[in-house]
């Protein structure tokens, strides 16, 4: 990637569902490098360098028993924390050098998601206050891999002119074309974006979103981002209804990157949430049709990119993680 400071290392990078962390060791890349994740003793997630500190084979080919992961090669084997717990080959009564342990690294679950830190982290998990109220049910949705840079996935979470065009089949209107100016503000302690209204289709399937309806329909929105590569939209319906979509992606490598989103509705969704999580993938997968057409990633010097003013939240995006990536020295 064309991004290789330290400062990428401290953050947190969604890699996977909680409920894809089963009984076999998981494989993660996060920005080139390799690492493998799986569920200790207690259940508890534990991550490190897919490489055994014995002969560098490849540990996510390895078998888990007992939360305990056992290399493929030689059959070292691994528990809680990282700790080398078993050499074969020097029997079962050898003392077992500090340097066969493996170097745990920060891992955490939270909204139904694996969080992974590649270094220490000097930031926290994106703040979700609606997971926290009981009115809301969370729908998760499975992790993706996108073929395309994660700057232009964030790029596009954050832009509303392409609704008319890349959206047509789902809420798209042609008619709406024109972008209303808005302010960038804080939203909350943690996004920071803008508020603003759309008019929008509400034919078919899209009706699973807002509970019926006409078939053009207003919602009142907000769109915000938390550094580096989390988006929160919120959609106020005028019968109610309210949702809170996070989208959050993670980089791979320059042209591949992890993509999910999480959804909160304050209705009832026990009949109608698998229809609504359908109608948002589909949403998502003609974003990803149009930006795996897209080559290299999103430039983030400063006149590389012609911007108007429905782009003024991309641009504050790029502003501040390009300070944050480049950080004064």
């Amino acid at each position: 990637m064309t991004t290789s400071g330290e400062p990428l290392d401290g953050c947190w990078y969604a890699v996977a569902t909680s409920d894809a962390i089963g009984n076999d060791p998981s494989p993660i890349e996060v920005r080139d490098v390799a690492y493998v994740l799986w569920r200790g003793p207690d259940g508890a997630l534990i991550a490190a360098a897919d490489r055994c500190t014995h002969r560098e084979a490849k540990l996510s080919l390895g078998t888990v028993t007992d939360g305990c992961l056992q290399c493929p090669y030689h059959g070292w084997t691994f528990g809680d924390a990282g700790r080398c717990v078993s050499v074969p080959s020097s029997g079962p009564h050898a003392a077992i050098a500090p340097a066969a342990h493996l170097s745990p690294l920060s891992v955490a679950e939270q909204y139904g998601l694996v969080w992974f830190c590649p270094g220490e982290p000097t930031q926290s998990i994106p703040y979700l206050g609606v997971d926290d109220n009981s009115s809301f049910t969370r729908l998760n949705t499975s992790m993706e891999v996108w073929n395309c840079s994660v700057t232009r996935m964030i790029d596009n979470m954050l832009d509303v002119a392409h609704f008319p065009y890349t959206h047509a089949g789902t809420f798209g209107r042609e008619q709406e074309q024109i972008v209303p100016k808005f302010t960038l503000e804080q939203l909350d302690d943690t996004f920071y974006g803008y508020a603003y209204s759309v008019t929008v289709n509400n034919e078919g399937e899209a009706k699973s979103m807002s509970g019926g309806g006409d078939d053009i329909i207003q919602l009142d929105m907000s769109t915000g981002f938390a550094l580096p590569f989390s988006v929160r939209s919120t959609m106020s319906y005028e019968n109610g209804i309210e949702q809170t979509l996070f989208m959050t992606a993670s980089p791979i490598s320059a042209q591949r990157s992890y993509f999910t989103f999480v959804l909160w509705r304050n209705d009832d969704v026990s009949e109608s949430g698998q229809d609504i999580v359908d109608f948002e993938q589909q949403v998502a997968r003609e974003d990803r049709e149009m930006l795996e057409r897209l080559s290299g990633e999103l430039s983030l010097e400063r006149g590389a990119l012609v911007d108007v003013q429905s782009d003024k939240a991309s641009l504050e995006w790029r502003r501040r993680y390009s300070a944050m990536i480049n950080p004064p020295s």
